[in-house]
């Protein structure tokens, strides 16, 4: 599975990823850099909710949950 990229939403608990970028249909790519999640950082799932949505990330050393329907739009490799 080496050099497909994933989504952030596919991303198991206690895995480790990198961010590579975004899909084109984004529409909150700004505030997603704002909190941490730039290209070339490293992001870890931390938590997931009962339900299994959202999940929390650890990023910078900051926790951030974050709803399926925008981590899908997160590529990681």
């Amino acid at each position: 599975m080496k050099g497909r990229l994933r989504r952030l939403s596919e991303l198991n608990i206690n895995e480790e990823a990198t961010v590579c970028g975004f899909a084109e249909s984004c529409e909150i790519k700004r505030r997603l850099y704002e909190l941490g999640f730039v290209p070339g950082s490293k992001v870890v799932c931390t938590l997931v909710s009962p339900l299994g949505d959202p999940k929390a990330f650890l990023i910078k050393d900051t926790t951030v949950a974050i709803r399926s329907i925008d981590s899908s739009k997160i590529e990681i490799c």
